[in-house]
């Protein structure tokens, strides 16, 4: 999946900075981007708009300070002109966009009121629970622009859902899922000058979870941090789907039973770096790990849920705990369903993997990746035609095609904002 850019940024003007009100003891300093070039941010005032249809402002009011807007949800329309930058030829990475949302709150408190601020750097305590404890969730997601100018999220509310779950893991107090997602909206709305235009891409949406408190000694932060920031990113596959050749890792584990391998903590994607900057040096894409106790059923890709093709058969490893439950992974398998196709949730073992038809992950930032080979104890074994198959290119353009608008939503996993 995409890297997390948390402490990534624009350099901060050491004279000058914001300190948000925060219903805590201490605050998050967020340092206001200067002038950049063009192609990475321009912080230029965006106009607001209010719209009855959707929930007031805090105090039925803007405050726009020409650093912070606050908001309790998207109450307004943004409306401004694209961002001057090369969409045909956007990639995807991370860019500095307008406004960052945050929120905070102590321990055995509830979030309330977060706000929009300019997009900049943030400053912790070196003694922070996410520095030294790695107490920290994010998600990933992303916004749409149709071609009637609309912008669409996909299932929101199952990222918020998901965050909970790992919150409780992570003992750690989060936004309701309404929060959740009134937040996700208004960090949209702000920045919709980045949203690429139709088929040119996406927003790609990171809310992060962190405890950002002073704790020395080895326990739960005492206070927390809701953020969420964007980046335009071009599509995964610029010439339609490209096929990924991954190796099986024998050694090398992403997760055991009763870890935190089925939520989405940061600490899980560090882990498995070694494991993929070695297996990248060596040719391949990315690595497909084991279960850490028999050593030969699937579990998953680094960042990447992962299928099997047998005829009309499609198979993925259950959500034992050890796996993290994918939205898009989620998504596929009702299309699948509904598509005619028979699916399956169980153990899959190597052996099956390598008799299969056809193999391809399921993500956020890739949708669905085909494989084109796996390689595992030095065998190679191939799939489909050119390692993009019948069934994977199927269920790509089928689920693509509802994120983007192009098609009729009749799963209800579409969220409109204007």
């Amino acid at each position: 999946m995409e890297s997390a850019a948390v402490f990534a940024g624009l350099q901060p003007n050491p004279g000058h900075y914001h300190q948000l009100l925060a219903p805590s003891r201490s605050a998050i300093k967020l340092l206001p981007p200067p002038l950049t070039d063009k192609h990475n941010f321009c912080p230029l005032p965006l106009k607001l708009q209010k719209q009855s249809h959707y929930a007031s402002y805090i105090n039925n009011n803007t405050i726009n300070n020409g650093n912070t807007l606050r908001v309790a949800s998207p109450a307004s329309n943004i409306t401004s002109e694209l961002a001057d930058i090369d969409w045909d030829n956007l990639g995807f990475g991370f860019m500095p966009t307008d406004y960052m949302y945050v929120m905070k709150c102590s321990q055995g408190e509830n979030f309330s009121k977060g706000e929009l601020q300019r997009f900049g750097n943030i400053e912790l305590s070196p003694s922070a629970g996410i520095l030294n404890y790695g107490q920290g969730l994010f998600e990933g997601l992303k916004a749409y622009r149709k071609h009637d100018g609309n912008i669409l999220l996909f299932r929101p509310e199952e990222n918020a859902m998901r965050l909970k779950m790992g919150a409780e893991r992570m003992c750690m107090p989060l936004p309701s899922v309404e929060q959740f997602v009134e937040a996700v909206k208004a960090t949209v709305l702000a920045n919709e000058r980045w949203i690429p235009p139709s088929g040119k891409g996406s927003l790609y949406i990171r809310p992060l979870l962190m405890g950002s408190g002073a704790v020395l000694g080895l326990a739960p932060a005492p206070e927390y941090t809701f953020l969420i920031y964007v980046s335009p990113v071009g599509n995964y596959f610029k010439e339609g789907l490209a096929p990924i050749n991954l190796v099986v890792e024998t050694e090398m584990h992403r997760a055991t039973p009763g870890g935190t391998g089925g939520v989405k903590t940061v600490g899980n994607y560090a882990a498995v770096l070694k494991a993929q900057s070695a297996a990248k040096a060596k040719g391949y894409s990315d690595v497909l790990y084991l279960d850490s106790v028999q050593k030969r059923y699937l579990e998953e890709v680094s960042s990447c849920n992962v299928f099997i093709v047998k005829g009309n058969l499609i198979v993925t490893p259950a959500i034992k705990g050890t796996i993290l439950p994918g939205i898009t992974r989620k998504s596929i398998i009702d299309v699948a369903l509904s598509q005619g196709f028979e699916v399956e949730e169980r153990l899959v073992s190597v052996d099956e993997l390598l008799d299969a038809d056809e193999v391809f992950c399921t993500g956020t930032a890739v949708v669905v990746s085909p494989v084109g080979s796996i390689t595992h104890q030095g065998k190679r074994v191939t799939y489909g035609n050119n390692g993009v198959g019948i069934v994977s290119q199927q269920l790509y353009s089928a689920l693509t095609s509802l994120q983007m608008g192009l098609a009729k939503d009749k799963m209800g996993w579409i969220v409109e904002l204007k």
